[in-house]
């Protein structure tokens, strides 16, 4: 953890999160647990044991202060206290009592060319540059099928202008993949490689704000809801439909099982291929695409439903 930490859990949260990160998880309980180190200074700086007023007294606290993905915050405490040990009290699995049950959206085209557009032409004054970037990094999302993260995470030197390689380093599970991307899409990457040498010469993250620093998961996922919205101005905020920059990867996943199944090919056969790409670790979650495909395609020849149905498909989706 780059922030230094002053609790009295300062070390088990540093030694928790190094531990869950070596498993290749992400950094979100890390985020999280900065927080709850803060709200220990401050309401409990003496106690030496994640007590059950501790536990409930934080996530009290932060929904009090208007913060979102509380259920996040609670496997975050929940994890962190099953790791400490030692007469910690962990936070029951329905401590929240409601689940947001986020599906996948599938852009349609006319949507997608709106996004985009709007991506395009958003504006930020404080931060010029990050509202320029939102055009690049999610066309690279959608085109190539990344998770938000890995392109977020992506370093200058991951990719190969020649060859048309990037390199998606330490993903899922520490694993490493190479995806190869259209010729556009590396000409397009080129010309933000461009316009980002003049904010920035250092070889470090790819895709950054206006001063050179990286982009944060949580401000990638306003600046997409931003541009969602800007696509979208004659609809009502509570009419228009709830997406995440995830839904590109969904989008391109569908998109690649279309253009299969159009052109007759065995679908389970080609399968393997969309699951190397897309860094898959079971064939299970590439399979999930198929069951979210437009209700005409479902009934084509190429849809071999034995094959498929005598695979088991998990529920959640999201971390794909």
């Amino acid at each position: 953890m780059t922030e230094q930490l002053f609790s009295s859990f300062k070390d088990e949260i540093l030694s928790y999160c190094d531990w869950r990160e070596s498993l290749g998880f992400s950094d979100d309980h890390r985020k999280n647990l900065r927080k709850f180190d803060a709200y220990c200074c401050e309401f409990h700086p003496n106690e030496t044991v994640i007590t059950p007023a501790i536990v409930t007294g934080w996530i009290t606290h932060e929904i009090k202060s208007g913060r979102h993905c509380i259920e996040n915050k609670c496997s975050a405490i929940r994890s962190l206290s099953q790791y400490v040990g030692n007469g910690s009290y962990v936070l029951k699995e329905k401590f929240v009592c409601y689940k947001r049950n986020f599906r996948p959206y599938i852009f349609s085209d006319e949507e997608l060319a709106r996004l985009f557009a709007a991506a395009d032409s958003t504006k930020n004054r404080s931060d010029p540059f990050f509202a320029e970037t939102a055009g690049y990094i999610f066309r690279l999302i959608y085109t190539c099928g990344l998770r938000p993260q890995e392109a977020r995470k992506l370093k200058c030197s991951d990719i190969n202008y020649k060859s048309g390689e990037i390199i998606i380093a330490q993903s899922k599970l520490n694993k490493d993949r190479i995806v190869v991307a259209a010729p556009d899409v590396i000409e397009m990457l080129y010309q933000y490689k461009d316009r980002r040498s003049i904010y920035c010469n250092k070889e470090e993250a790819f895709f950054i704000h206006t001063d050179g620093s990286s982009i944060t998961s949580e401000q990638l996922t306003n600046l997409f809801q931003k541009c969602w919205r800007e696509a979208n101005p004659n609809l009502e905020k509570h009419l228009l439909p709830k997406v995440r920059p995830y839904d590109l990867r969904h989008r391109f996943a569908s998109a690649v099982l279309q253009k299969w199944i159009d052109g007759g090919k065995n679908l389970y056969a080609m399968l393997p291929y969309l699951r190397a790409y897309m860094g898959h670790e079971e064939i299970r979650d590439t399979l999930y695409y198929v069951h979210i495909l437009p209700e005409n395609l479902l009934t084509s020849s190429h849809v071999n439903w034995d094959q498929i149905e005598s695979v088991r498909l998990e529920d959640d989706i999201w971390k794909r």
